[in-house]
Formats: structure tokens, sequence, C-alpha cells
């Protein structure tokens, strides 16, 4: 977990830390909280302290950067898949040390991911150095749609950042034009994931179909992850041909 990622929309992922606590309905199956017991973890729910890491986990990035500015092409980092970078139980320092760590790593481009988008307004800098950041937040259906979009247009726009929504797991129906939604634009990209394990909850086709086209008439770029099976490697394997669709934002060498 780092290096390389099975996560088929980033290259490298980083956590800062392990841990967090559910806020939606979709925490309800966290693949990352399994895996976290699976391992003999306890990090995940209120109260719960996350783990931490020391000095070569925190060098990581800087040999990707070095990579990747050998390349002469940026490379993305999703962080994180095993917290939330907006976590109200943060480990004290570990996000200040992140924003270090990006405003130190030019040649990477950071996808930060919450459903805590709130905090966005009082946690992140006002700045990166670099602008390196796609900042993103989970709207599993149409209410977590129209709560959460509005306060990361508002921090994406403040910071001309790149901002993304990750549709996943789709719970229900998603419009970029929701009936609480006045916005006039949308994000620049989102990416559609159907739930997979053990308990997932299917999505249908049609929310995609429609998603699809709302992202046509937008602008928003569109990738398409998986649908619903017991892995994401199954999922994507049934995604029919006139629907895979990989998209990303335009990536800055």
């Amino acid at each position: 977990m780092g290096q390389e990622t099975g996560i088929s929309w980033t290259k490298h992922t980083f956590n800062p830390w392990w841990g967090c606590t559910a806020v939606s309905a979709g925490c309800d199956h966290c693949y990352a909280e399994a895996f976290d017991k699976r391992v003999g973890g306890s990090h995940w729910g209120k109260g719960q302290p996350r783990r931490v890491f020391g000095e070569k986990h925190w060098a990581e990035p800087l040999a990707w950067n070095a990579t990747a500015m050998k390349a002469g092409k940026a490379a993305l980092v999703f962080c994180a898949s095993m917290a939330d970078v907006m976590d109200d139980e943060a480990p004290e320092g570990q996000r200040e040390r992140l924003w270090d760590l990006i405003d130190a790593t030019p040649h990477l481009i950071w996808q930060l991911l919450t459903k805590r988008p709130q905090r966005y307004a009082r946690s992140l800098p006002l700045s990166f150095r670099h602008g390196n950041v796609w900042l993103g937040a989970t709207t599993e259906d149409q209410p977590n749609y129209d709560l959460r979009w509005p306060l990361l247009f508002d921090a994406a726009t403040r910071r001309g950042l790149v901002s993304f929504v990750s549709y996943e797991p789709a719970l229900g129906p998603v419009r970029l034009r929701g009936k609480q939604i006045s916005l006039p634009v949308a994000p620049d990209w989102l990416i559609f994931g159907a739930e997979s394990g053990p308990g997932r909850r299917p999505a249908e086709r049609q929310w995609l179909d429609d998603v699809k086209r709302d992202c046509e008439m937008t602008g928003t770029k569109l990738f398409v992850k998986q649908f619903s099976a017991a892995t994401p490697k199954a999922g994507a394997a049934l995604i029919p041909a006139e629907l895979l669709i990989r998209e990303l934002p335009e990536v800055q060498p």
C-alpha cells in the first residue's frame, strides 16, 4: 500500500494516519475499517486512537516526487485510503505535516478526499505553494451531493484547485443539478463506483446513465471505476464497453 496501488484512478496512495469515524451510510461497509481489523488494528470510531507512522513512511512521497521529476510527468497520489484527511480526531500535528509534505513534492498531484468538506474552510491551508492538489468529497447519494458539493465548490474555488466528487459507493441516484443545488457549475471530475464485497448494495445502471449525461452537459470529466461485484476487479469487468469511460482532468507535468 503506497508505492503502487490497485485503485484505478491514481498511481500511489499515502496515508498520514490510519483510522476514522463513520459519518454516513457510505461508511457502513468500510473496506479500510475491515482491513484494519484483519491486521489486528482498532483505529475506527470516536475516541479510538489513530495509527501514526514513522520517518520511513513519510519519506516515500519524496522518492515518488523524484521519480516523477525525472520522468517529466506528475504522478497522482490519493490521500487517504485508510483515513479521512478531515477527520475530527486527526492525530495532533499530522495534518500540518501533510501540508508541508505536499509543498515539498511539486511533481506529485495530491488527490485529497473527505466526507467532511465542511472542515476544508477551517483546516485546509489557504493556498499550496505549487497548487498541486485536487480537492474532493465523497457523495454517495443525492442528499449527500446536495450537502457536500457546495462546500467543496467553495473550498476549491477559493484556492484555485481542481474539484472532484467520488460517487462511491453509489447508493442512490445523483444528478449534478440536484433540487437543492443552485450553483451554476459542476465538479471538474466525477468518479463512479458501485459497492463491492460482502453485503454490497448494488447500484443501478440508470444512475450511471443519468450522471454520464450530466457530465457531458457540464464538461465534467467522468471516470467509471466499477459496478457492484464481490471484488473491485470483478466489478470493473462488468462495465459495458459503451460505459468504459476513464477520463481525468488535465495533468500538468
